[in-house]
């Protein structure tokens, strides 16, 4: 699970993608043992929401076996987060897009987030959490050195177009790029074509997850909504390879790379 010498770094394969931890403390037993309680967290969370087990609360939830009454207030706490979301997005965000219950837009950075808390509270002030591409960061890449982070382009394979710098911050990115055609216009009921590629930023990436998804469902018209959010900024690749940001993204264009 760590490497030798100074700081930690583990890879874990859980909630249907890869999970990647770097953390650039000290290693002492309090933050190794608080890794460790991290990776059960992110298990947890997967038996717990996933929309593929069939045991998972969120499938007995959807198949109405038992209702929010019968659930522990975590799980309360989590759909009263996506109702949230769902009201400040204008309805551009929703767990009940296809009709079934899906929290998955918002849990994914829910999870990560509380990782990255169980780390902080053991004493780990220096972070980056990578959930399939949703990223926790806190603190410093070395002293005096913010992380730098490295945006997938959603058209051109192999390249960048924006590269964010910060230290205390959340980073979620929501395209075709990986998964394809996955998010949900939830207005019409029909997969989100507006853009190839949305990433936005805020202080934590439970909200910031999900107000990502609904940016990518709102499409270009997404960047007056970003805007209008307090403590969020936003970058966007359209199809045709045009891009926007907010007026105050914390990253910068990465020119096309010559042919030649």
């Amino acid at each position: 699970m760590s490497d030798p010498g100074r700081g930690l770094r583990h890879v874990e394969h859980v909630m249907g993608t890869v999970f990647s931890f770097d953390i650039r403390d000290e290693r002492v037993p309090a933050i190794e043992a608080a890794l460790s309680e991290a990776v059960s967290w992110l298990h947890h969370v997967d038996e717990v929401y996933s929309t593929y087990r069939p045991d998972s609360t969120i499938c007995r939830l959807a198949r109405h076996e038992i209702g929010p009454a019968d659930c522990s207030p975590e799980v309360r706490e989590v759909l009263a987060l996506c109702r949230s979301a769902v009201r400040v997005s204008g309805g551009w965000f929703s767990h009940l897009a296809t009709g079934v219950l899906d929290p998955s837009g918002l849990v994914k950075g829910w999870a990560v987030e509380g990782a990255s808390e169980i780390l902080y509270e053991a004493g780990a002030r220096n972070t980056c959490l990578n959930g399939g591409g949703d990223l926790r960061l806190r603190g410093e890449a070395a002293p005096g050195a913010p992380w730098r982070i490295g945006i997938a382009h959603p058209l051109r394979p192999g390249e960048l177009c924006t590269v964010v710098e910060a230290g205390d911050l959340a980073v979620a990115t929501s395209g075709t790029a990986e998964r394809g055609a996955h998010v949900v216009n939830p207005h019409l009921g029909i997969s989100a074509k507006g853009l190839a590629s949305v990433t936005v930023t805020g202080a934590g990436l439970t909200l910031t997850d999900a107000y990502a998804t609904a940016a990518f469902a709102k499409g270009e018209s997404a960047r007056d909504w970003l805007e209008s959010l307090d403590g969020y900024e936003g970058f966007a690749v359209l199809p045709d390879g045009r891009s926007w940001q907010t007026d105050c993204f914390p990253g910068e264009r990465v020119p096309e790379r010559d042919p030649a």
